[in-house]
Formats: C-alpha cells, sequence, structure tokens
C-alpha cells in the first residue's frame, strides 16, 4: 500500500495528472480510429468475410511482406475486428457491423481521413499552403456520412410534406438521394427532382430511387441548380430541400442561390433549408475551419445569415428551430409568396 501511496504521489508532482490522462485517452482512440480506417482503406476488413488463411489473405491482397501482415493481423485481432484461430482469420462481430453499417464506414473514413488530415496540413496551409479540395475529392464520404442525421431531417420533412400536400418536389444537393426518396414516400402521390453538382453523389442518389422502386416517380439531374429552367424539373415545385448543402456556397453567392431556387418554388409553396450552423460548439467550431480550408471560401451560416438571405431573396421566413438540442443542426422554412 506505501509503494502504491508513493506512486500517486509522484505521480501527481509529475504534472498535470488529468491532462495527461486525457491525452493518452485522446491518443488511443485516435489509434483506434485510424486502424479501423486502415482495415477499410486496404481492403482487409472486407477480404476477411471469407475467412482466409494468411496466405489466402496476401495473395488475394497481393501482400509481399507477410511477418507485417501478420503483426497487421494481431492488431486489428486486439481492436476486437479479427479474430483467428484454426490457421485462419475471420471477422469478429466488430467487424461485421461495420461493414453492415454503411455510415459507420463513412464516419471512419471521413474523421480518420479528411477531419483530421486537416490539422494535420493546417501549418502549412496557415503559412500560404494550398487551400484543401476535401468537398470536391471524398463527396461520395460526404453524401454517405451525411445520413447519419437522416432521423432528423425526415422528422422535419414529415412535417414540411404534412403541412404543403406536395404533388411535386425538389431536392438541392440531393446527395445520395435518401432525404429525396423520403419526401416521396411521405408524400405518395407527388413526384420529383434531385439536384446534385457532384457525379458520384449524384450516381447514389440514382442507385438509391432503384432500389426503393421510386425511379418512376424522380430522376437526378447532375449539375448546378443555378439558372435552371423550371421545365427541367416539371415545373415549379411544392417543396424544395435545400438540406447540408449552403455552406459550400461562398457568402456572397447564397442570395443568389436562394433566389434562383426560390424561382423554382410555386407562389405559395415552401423552401426549406436544413444545415449544420455556427455557434459555440466544438464540432461546429471545427466543420466551420474545415469549410474555410477550402477552395471557394466556404464556411457555416448562423440561423440569422439565412434568415436574412432568404428574406433579401424575395422570401418570407415562417419559422427556424433547432433540430435537436445541443446539436447545431437548424431548419429555416420559408415560403415564395403568393
Amino acid at each position: 500500500m506505501a509503494l502504491k501511496v508513493r506512486t500517486v504521489a509522484r505521480l501527481v508532482g509529475a504534472g498535470h495528472v488529468g491532462e495527461r490522462l486525457r491525452a493518452v485517452r485522446d491518443g488511443q482512440a485516435a489509434v483506434r480510429a485510424a486502424t479501423l480506417s486502415s482495415a477499410l482503406g486496404t481492403g482487409v476488413l472486407e477480404a476477411l468475410r471469407a475467412g482466409p488463411t494468411t496466405a489466402e489473405l496476401a495473395a488475394d491482397l497481393a501482400v509481399t511482406d507477410h511477418a507485417l501482415l501478420e503483426a497487421y493481423l494481431r492488431t486489428l485481432e486486439a481492436a476486437r475486428l479479427v479474430r483467428t484461430g484454426g490457421g485462419r482469420h475471420r471477422l469478429a462481430r466488430r467487424g461485421r457491423a461495420v461493414l453492415g453499417d454503411d455510415v459507420v464506414r463513412a464516419a471512419y473514413e471521413g474523421f480518420a481521413g479528411y477531419h483530421t488530415g486537416l490539422y494535420r496540413d493546417l501549418g502549412l496551409q496557415l503559412r500560404g499552403g494550398p487551400a484543401r479540395d476535401d468537398v470536391v475529392r471524398h463527396g461520395d464520404v460526404i453524401a454517405r456520412l451525411s445520413r447519419a442525421l437522416e432521423p432528423l431531417v425526415h422528422d422535419t420533412l414529415d412535417e414540411a410534406v404534412a403541412a404543403t400536400r406536395p404533388r411535386r418536389v425538389l431536392d438541392v444537393g440531393c446527395g445520395d438521394g435518401a432525404n429525396l426518396a423520403h419526401m416521396l414516400r411521405a408524400a405518395p402521390a407527388s413526384s420529383g427532382t434531385g439536384v446534385e453538382v457532384d457525379p458520384a453523389a449524384a450516381a447514389l442518389a440514382e442507385h438509391t430511387l432503384r432500389a426503393e422502386g421510386l425511379d418512376g416517380r424522380a430522376h437526378v439531374l447532375t449539375g448546378d441548380i443555378r439558372g435552371l429552367d423550371p421545365q427541367q424539373i416539371g415545373g415549379p415545385v411544392d417543396l424544395a430541400l435545400l438540406a447540408n448543402v449552403i455552406y459550400y456556397v461562398p457568402v456572397g453567392e447564397r442570395r443568389d442561390l436562394l433566389r434562383d431556387i426560390g424561382a423554382l418554388v410555386a407562389p405559395g409553396g415552401t423552401l426549406l433549408v436544413v444545415s449544420t450552423m455556427a455557434d459555440r460548439s466544438a464540432f461546429s467550431r471545427h466543420f466551420d475551419l474545415l469549410l474555410r480550408a477550402q477552395a471557394g471560401e466556404m464556411s457555416l451560416p448562423t440561423p440569422d445569415d439565412v434568415t436574412r438571405d432568404l428574406r433579401a431573396a424575395g422570401l418570407d421566413v415562417l419559422g427556424v428551430r433547432r433540430l435537436t438540442r445541443g446539436d447545431p443542426l437548424h431548419a429555416v422554412t420559408a415560403r415564395r409568396p403568393s
């Protein structure tokens, strides 16, 4: 007991114990995320579905350093992603769960990738290095990761559909198409259009519509919504959605964007703007920094910014609300005057 007391006394006297423990915990969490991200990125986790031997796995992935691969597999086993027995390596429960949930996969790809890459490269960028291009390079991951917020967005869409009873809907920056599909399901008599600038995300949206049997009621346009003729989407819409898109648009262009979307909305129709917005929370500040580090003058807006721009675009703002306590996701509802 005396030894334990002396040891504790030395630890307490050695520095800021609480911050040392926090640093170790944070570092271990970062290693766990990087481990899982690498297991996805190298293709090892997917290849383990078949329960291969080390030699079979090495052949499948064109690995030449078998000893390093064995050490890597032991690391994955310690992370509870893999279990080894009888000379074969198989997915553990956690490994199967990661492969079975695409949002989880996208989270590890995104947070262990560009989200933390921001800080690894920030020193160079602060000294005049090139701006980041995560939005362009990782559009498919961003679209997949955004599905984590779908339940919140879908609850809001249900309310908007109930209030507007739309015949035609529009999803601007439709990502993987999940929000568009939800609007179509919530309004069974409606048809719709998704518009997406990123070809990879647009392809995901088309796949979503086909998989849910909705491709006969909607289509996806690849390109910019700005300057789009209403006839390209089948005429004015009763409900338009702009979800987690506005912060990708330079501040000076947001009013024009909202004005262009408003021109596609029928008189009396609704435009719903859902977005992560700027506040004092750690994630909001991080996300704003990530956006500002991109080429193209991106940043998070505040709810007041969005309200002001909607009014300047000629729309009547009906309300602003935070979608869940403690989260910076907000919804702003506007209407085109009749």
